[in-house]
């Protein structure tokens, strides 16, 4: 529970004392780079066309985002230029360094360095992203940012009803805190938010999990992993989505 008892009055229990507690930066959007993935910061003229490429048939992806699908490559540029200038987000561009392609999306937000908390999303990796290991290494480097930085609390959120997103934060490692029901009005729907997260004191063990999986000896001469990431992360979390 990380109560700590007043020593002057054990009946009054007190948060656990975080002793010369510094806030964090916040992130500056600097490029992440790793073995199979490169993150950039996201701009309009250096990646609205090629994402929009990526993007153009399947709409599908927007279903549970706040914007989108987007008609037109002028439209999506448009809310890159947009989204790109408020200084609550701090975007992404994912580039697989396999193919060369830049095929995803990805964000800091609700950036709270006073309480040690930040969050990931707006994630919307392309089909020639999906299940690569640099989709992977992406949301591992977001998280391996934050914890070196000094956050204390890495938080996913989604649309209840996505469960492909339910399911990647498990696998991912966070852990499941519930439900917020009618937590927001989306597209004129009503959304029940999914609230996980990954705290300070399980990064070093699911670190290593990352380590573990995505090293290239993890996996076979077609490329099929020998140990599952959603098995190395399951010994890491503190409380799993029982609806998966």
């Amino acid at each position: 529970m990380n109560r700590h008892s007043d020593d002057r009055n054990p009946e009054r229990p007190l948060g656990r004392p975080v002793p010369d507690w510094t806030p964090p930066p916040r992130p500056e959007g600097a490029v992440l780079s790793g073995r199979y993935a490169v993150l950039e910061p996201l701009s309009a003229a250096d990646h609205a066309a090629l994402l929009f490429r990526e993007y153009d048939g399947h709409d599908a992806l927007w279903d549970y985002m706040p914007q989108g699908p987007f008609s037109s490559a002028s439209l999506f540029h448009r809310w890159v230029r947009d989204a790109t200038a408020d200084p609550d987000f701090v975007y992404y561009a994912i580039r697989n360094r396999d193919t060369g392609r830049c095929s995803g999306v990805a964000s800091y937000l609700r950036i709270a360095p006073e309480a040690g908390s930040i969050e990931v999303g707006n994630i919307n990796l392309s089909p020639s992203l999906q299940g690569t290991r640099a989709a992977t290494e992406a949301m591992f480097m977001m998280m391996q940012w934050a914890f070196d930085a000094g956050y204390r609390r890495y938080e996913w959120k989604c649309n209840a009803l996505n469960r492909p997103s339910r399911r990647a934060a498990q696998r991912l490692g966070f852990s499941f805190e519930g439900i917020f029901y009618n937590a927001v009005v989306v597209k004129g729907r009503n959304r029940d938010t999914a609230w996980f997260a990954v705290i300070d004191s399980d990064w070093p063990a699911l670190k290593e999990a990352y380590r573990v999986w995505l090293d290239p000896a993890n996996f076979d001469g077609q490329g099929r992993q020998r140990e599952s990431l959603a098995d190395l992360t399951g010994l890491v979390r503190r409380l799993s989505d029982p609806s998966l």
